[in-house]
């Protein structure tokens, strides 16, 4: 439950589900997060070995995050909770 802990990691783990994101991809696919606060999550991501931060020797600096094979299983055990969540939870227009 640690990992996960923060009102954005779980929201991250989802938006990185599809396919590798650049940082400037996260921030607009997560609106509401703060830059420092999407810094500071990847970085505990990361040191929890749920994502994988890839640097490309480039100009300009090119970063990508992905999921490792235990954010891709973290993910698939947050599914019923998702599926729960829909199913009880009133949408908000």
């Amino acid at each position: 439950m640690e990992i996960i802990s923060g009102k954005w990691k779980v929201v991250i783990l989802w938006a990185l589900s599809e396919n590798h994101k650049r940082f400037g991809e996260l921030k607009r696919a997560i609106p509401d997060v703060s830059e420092k606060v999407l810094i500071q999550h990847l970085r505990e991501l990361e040191a929890d070995g749920i994502v994988h931060r890839e640097s490309y020797d480039v100009t300009p600096l090119r970063v990508e995050y992905s999921l490792t094979s235990h954010g891709v299983a973290l993910n698939e055990a947050l599914k019923p909770l998702g599926a729960w969540g829909r199913k009880h939870l009133p949408i908000e227009v």
